[in-house]
């Protein structure tokens, strides 16, 4: 799991039939600083998060547990949490 922002939404009207109902949204991940950092993903919101909040993302076979369809999914990354706050020990 890591740290990202939520910077943006995604529709897509043809999609895989694994994906029906989920709502699509645009991260980039976060360093330790909560800068953006690489390049951004698409994942499936499973918690109601919107645009500016930093969120708690699951990558791989992982992801698809987030959702009700554990048969078969083609997530790749699920947004699992939205962060209240954080703490980091500089040692």
């Amino acid at each position: 799991m890591y740290l990202a922002k939520v910077i943006g939404t995604v529709v897509s009207t043809t999609k895989d039939p694994s994906l029906g109902g989920m709502k699509l949204l645009m991260i980039s991940r976060l360093d330790l600083s909560l800068e953006l950092v690489g390049s951004s993903e698409v994942a499936v919101d499973t918690v109601g998060a919107g645009i500016g909040e930093i969120v708690i993302v699951s990558n791989g076979s992982s992801a698809r547990f987030a959702q009700q369809n554990k048969d078969y999914s083609v997530i790749d990354a699920a947004i699992v949490g939205i962060v209240d706050s954080t703490e980091f020990v500089h040692e």
